[in-house]
């Protein structure tokens, strides 16, 4: 099997999130959905195979850079959230109230706005329904990218989603939030006639979950943890970003991930300054991608070029 220098990049970081994994699972006895994980992971390892065979066999790049990017995103999300939930119960205080008096400086207060919108229940649903497609959004580009044969810019996505995780995942650990709908209660008319991805019975679920860690494992119940920096407002902001340099066809992208902002904040109950915090994440995060597979590829001309510098000259 041959790997492009991003693919192989971000081969090392899902096998050592794996390696992590299986450690922490054996070290605190948490048991695990072998099924539900195992499928997803075949999921992953069939794509990588199909992508190998469009790479060697059918000499199609752009099928084959695609599904091997799909392949290394499906693994990466698996080891990534396993690890996440490895790393509770929490070992610092949460920091949600210093957010929120963070946002209280800024004039912001988060029961006032989801009271406020809930005045216009028809609009929640939709700011619903924009919340979910972040995911969806992620493989529609992996698509636009892999088959438009863009697979530079198709790598450096995949890394600025890589590290903006890594980023997000190490700055939780010393400094957890779950979000302003940890620490606010809404009255039962406002949750009524707003329908919240992620309200305070989230917020509370979450809460408990820091407290006490989890006991077990499965795919088909994963809570979001990560309040600061939002990682939602990372794959925002990197929908937006990355589709914008394909041209017009961006546009509609950045449109939907404008509103996706009010989404975040209502739906995800997040904090304004994990919005924020979420923005300046990308932001690092995409310069570091940009910088690291520059590297990868200058690496690689040297090594074709028969110029690698050996240990000792």
């Amino acid at each position: 099997m041959a790997f492009l220098p991003a693919e192989r990049f971000i081969i090392l970081i899902i096998a050592t999130f794996a390696l992590l994994d299986a450690c922490l699972l054996l070290l605190k006895g948490v048991g695990i959905d072998v099924t539900g994980y195992a499928s997803l992971v075949a999921c992953g390892a069939f794509l990588l195979g199909l992508g190998q065979f469009y790479r060697h066999v059918r000499r199609n790049d752009r099928i084959g850079a695609t599904a091997i990017a799909a392949g290394l995103f499906v693994l990466f999300t698996i080891v990534g959230s396993i690890f996440n939930y490895l790393l509770l119960p929490l070992r610092f205080q949460p920091i949600d109230p210093v957010l929120a008096r963070f946002d209280a400086a800024l004039g912001f207060h988060w029961p006032d706005l989801v009271t406020w919108a809930s005045q216009y229940p028809s609009a929640g649903i939709v700011l619903q329904m924009i919340y979910a497609t972040s995911l969806p959004q992620f493989v529609v580009i992996l698509l636009i990218l892999g088959l438009g044969g863009r697979t530079r810019l198709l790598h450096h996505f995949l890394m600025t989603g890589v590290i903006g995780a890594l980023m997000a995942i190490i700055c939780w650990f010393f400094f957890p939030s779950f979000g302003a709908s940890s620490i606010y209660g809404l009255s039962p008319a406002v949750t009524e006639a707003v329908p919240l991805a992620a309200g305070p019975h989230y917020g509370a679920q979450l809460v408990e979950l820091g407290r006490n860690g989890a006991t077990y494992l499965t795919p088909s119940n994963v809570l979001g943890l990560i309040g600061f920096p939002s990682f939602h407002t990372v794959m925002a902001a990197m929908s937006a970003r990355f589709m914008l340099r394909c041209g017009p066809l961006g546009l509609p992208f950045l449109l939907l991930n404008v509103v996706m902002m009010p989404a975040i904040l209502i739906q995800g109950g997040h904090n304004l300054a994990d919005v924020l915090g979420g923005l300046l994440a990308f932001g690092v995060a995409h310069a570091l991608a940009d910088a690291a597979l520059r590297q990868l590829e200058r690496t690689q001309r040297q090594r074709r070029s028969g110029i690698v510098a050996t240990p000792g000259v």
